[in-house]
């Protein structure tokens, strides 16, 4: 999975998939970005043609909310979080809960950050 580098617009078609749509046209992003993340196996056709996410599709984004998540709190420790994010990153040792409020980056939380963004491609 590490090597299979998603682009935002792909990123946005998982989300739209993932909130299901209101009819039975999909738009723009999510048509031209189907193929290939139904090659990657992050999406699936059911047999009336609609759209849905896989495990593996539901497991992207929510690494994703989690690297969000990293940067959010590198910025702005107090940072909203959502619940199930913060129980993850909280269980692996990424944030710790602070006195006053809202969490901070551990050690292994800033290291863990460094590495994704030598990861990414520079703009």
């Amino acid at each position: 999975m590490k090597n299979e580098k998603l682009t935002g617009d792909e990123y946005d078609a998982l989300e739209w998939i993932r909130r299901g749509a209101k009819n039975d046209r999909v738009n723009a992003c999510v048509g031209r970005n189907a193929k290939r993340l139904s090659g990657l196996k992050l999406v699936q056709y059911a047999r009336n043609g609609s759209l849905s996410l896989t495990d593996k599709g539901q497991e992207v984004l929510f690494l994703r909310r989690c690297v969000i998540a990293l940067r959010a709190l590198d910025a702005d420790p107090a940072a909203q979080l959502d619940d199930d994010v913060a129980q993850f990153l909280s269980r692996k040792s990424h944030i710790a809960a602070r006195a006053e409020g809202g969490f901070e980056l551990t050690a292994r939380g800033r290291e863990s950050l460094a590495d994704i963004s030598a990861q990414e491609p520079q703009r």
